[in-house]
């Protein structure tokens, strides 16, 4: 991974306020709420909240942008100044105001906080002549050690189209890739030639024409993205649906996403194209990003507001290494817990379960073929009272401990659990693995446990068999 890089952001400058209070009983001049407030509070939105993300990331960043000349620009840039991104490449505009939204946040009954209401003091106008060669020079002067140039489009006059084409121009003269999360319009073109486009389900729809109400739908939409504006990829994101990938050499992914409690998208658009500079920067697989990024915007939104994710969070260095045998047997509260880690270090896991009584030869494949579509494979073994109850009662023959034994010993597995439930549902709650995996004849429509993977955006998969292969043949064998 490489050390200490050095991202550019470009775009659209917000200073996003949150007023919050306890809103407790109905106004008597009006039909509305009064909030009695107790707390203010300033944060840095949007291609500063890119920045700041970045920050979090141990990123270096270059921040260049407009703010007025007015109070808000002035509080914009002194946050911009503590947050150690600095100010210097921020430019004034003595003709707008500093985009300002105002958040006023209400509690119930001193708790539960919800928005009420949201108050903005922005121009969409576009930044005149001047200021765009200005931000050009900026720009320029930033991009001589940079590894990555970020541009946060939130249509309030600074990305304008003869700026933006000049900006990736140059960027590409030095081979320095261009990734934009585009604003909410209906003309695309003004990102032209970009390396990689980032725009919502709306803002697909609105720049294609096209519905998008499936993953399959929004991949037909990045294509025609793709083709008309010569990008080299599109990931139109698709909140709890995910995010569809397109290249321009035909390549087509779909990644899922689990379902989270939404609590405020606020800030999920900018997470991302954050995370996507950061493994861009940093020498990450693609793929591997887009994990990541999927992952860091699913934890934004359980949150009220931009919070930051660290470097340490997003890499999750507290995944624990398990390479002993020993090691590998846990419970489902620890498993539960490495699941989420593994899935935010962009590692795909695998689940399966079943018996596993008397380990033979088709048992050992499917495991093999199963630890082939992820990174993470976890066996759930049913304990010895589970399996009397679906077997009978002369089975297990090999006690639990001692199956989970065998399991371990697997290069293929882990991580092994011993549960003792009918089925593997409180399991599969807990764990959220991506790819649930069964071995033999089975139909997916027959996999228990499957409507609770398909809730969350996960995959079922049905691996092959040995034929002639099975515990109760070689135990008939025996008896034989």
């Amino acid at each position: 991974m490489k050390t200490n890089p050095k991202i550019v952001v470009l775009g659209d400058l917000i200073l996003d306020q949150y007023t919050w209070g306890n809103a407790e009983r109905v106004s008597p001049e009006a039909p509305v709420m009064v909030l009695k407030t107790d707390q203010r509070e300033t944060r840095l939105g949007g291609a500063a909240s890119v920045a700041a993300l970045l920050r979090d990331l141990e990123m270096r960043v270059s921040l260049v942008g407009v703010v007025g000349n007015d109070t808000n620009g002035r509080i914009l840039q002194k946050l911009l100044d503590e947050s150690g991104i600095g100010s210097q490449s921020v430019l004034t505009d003595s003709l707008r105001p500093t985009t300002t939204k105002e958040r006023f946040i209400g509690r119930a009954a001193g708790r539960h906080p919800h928005q009420m209401l949201r108050v903005d003091d922005e121009s969409s106008d576009p930044i005149c002549e001047e200021l765009e060669s200005t931000l050009l020079e900026e720009v320029r002067q930033q991009l001589a050690d940079c590894q990555v140039l970020l541009i946060s489009d939130y249509a309030k006059g600074v990305c304008t189209p003869h700026l933006l084409k000049q900006v990736i121009d140059l960027a590409h003269a030095q081979q320095i890739p261009v990734l934009i999360d585009p604003a909410a319009i209906d003309d695309f073109s003004r990102y032209r030639g970009a390396d990689l486009l980032k725009p919502n389900r709306l803002e697909t729809v609105r720049a294609t024409g096209q519905a998008v109400e499936t993953p399959e739908a929004a991949l037909e939409a990045a294509t025609q993205l793709c083709e008309n504006l010569d990008l080299s990829h599109t990931l139109v994101t698709l909140d709890s649906q995910g995010m569809v990938l397109v290249g321009r050499g035909g390549e087509k992914k779909i990644f899922a996403t689990q379902k989270r409690a939404v609590y405020d998208i606020t800030g999920a658009g900018d997470t991302v194209l954050a995370v996507l500079g950061f493994g861009q920067a940093t020498g990450l697989q693609l793929d591997e990003t887009i994990v990541l990024a999927n992952q860091a915007a699913g934890l934004q939104i359980e949150h009220l507001g931009v919070v930051g994710i660290s470097r340490d969070a997003l890499l999750t260095k507290r995944q624990p290494e398990t390479t002993s045998a020993d090691d590998k047997l846990v419970t489902l509260d620890q498993m539960a817990k490495m699941s989420q880690d593994y899935r935010l270090s962009g590692k795909k896991v695998v689940f399966t379960n079943g018996c596993f009584d008397l380990l033979h030869i088709g048992h050992v494949t499917y495991l093999k073929q199963a630890a082939a579509l992820g990174e993470v494979l976890i066996v759930a073994v049913n304990s010895d009272a589970s399996v009397s109850r679906l077997k009978g009662p002369d089975r297990p023959v090999i006690g639990e401990q001692n199956r989970a034994a065998l399991l371990s010993a697997l290069a293929s597995v882990d991580h092994v659990l011993i549960f003792d439930e009918a089925t593997p549902h409180k399991l599969l709650r807990e764990i959220r693995p991506d790819v649930l995996v069964k071995g033999g004849t089975y139909q997916v429509d027959e996999v228990i446990g499957k409507e609770i993977v398909f809730g969350y955006g996960g995959d079922v998969r049905i691996t092959g068999q040995i034929d002639g292969v099975s515990t109760t043949d070689i135990l008939a064998s025996v008896k034989g």
